[in-house]
């Protein structure tokens, strides 16, 4: 599954900003992969945190071998030196072990996440262990396909945004206006200003 968009979100993002306009003319469409399973996505994402992509291929395949499927039930089952000895941190272990109980719990209803939004599911998503804000936006986009997230605390958006306007720096106010003018479709805005950056 890709992240959907077409001609009405590119042709929206033309007229609203023509620099960026031009650069999605160049490239033309961008095939992102996103991950429906909301909760098997938060685990790769904690998997991936901090090392290469193929570390993080390695460490989730042995994963996978481990439980079968990335659910809670199965991960609250096996032991903590387990899920280390598939190659993380016991501190990335315990993340995960973490997660895994607060859904098992039901304390986070993953099902139901869904239905709320953005500022919600940031708030609820961020409360969980090795779960930070940047991760939570990265889920609204790549596994609930949320049409409006352009992430300030991306360093691969922030650069993509400098090289675009060609910016020295970038306050915090600029990336707002920036972001204001993308909206409603601030998502695909940011596939565009990744693969500038």
């Amino acid at each position: 599954m890709i992240f959907p968009y077409g001609q009405k979100e590119m042709e929206y993002l033309k007229a609203q900003d023509p620099v960026l306009g031009g650069v999605i003319a160049e490239i033309g469409m961008i095939e992102r992969k996103v991950y429906p399973n909301l909760f098997e996505a938060l685990i790769s994402s904690v998997v991936s945190q901090q090392i290469s992509n193929k570390a993080a291929e390695t460490v989730w395949k042995r994963l996978q071998t481990l439980l079968g499927d990335i659910t809670p039930e199965n991960i609250v089952q096996v032991e903590l030196e387990a899920i280390q000895g598939c190659g993380m941190s016991m501190r990335k272990a315990g993340y995960i072990k973490g997660i895994a109980e607060a859904a098992h719990k039901g304390e986070v209803n993953f099902q139901e996440l869904s239905k709320l939004k953005d500022e919600e599911i940031i708030k609820i998503l961020s409360t969980l262990p090795g779960v930070g804000v940047w991760t939570a936006e990265m889920l609204l986009l790549f596994s609930l396909c949320r049409p409006d997230v352009v992430s300030y605390r991306d360093l691969g958006i922030r650069r993509g945004m400098m090289k675009l306007y060609g910016l020295e720096e970038l306050t915090k106010e600029a990336f707002a206006q920036y972001r204001q003018r993308y909206s409603p479709y601030g998502s695909v805005a940011s596939l565009y200003l990744w693969a500038l950056a």
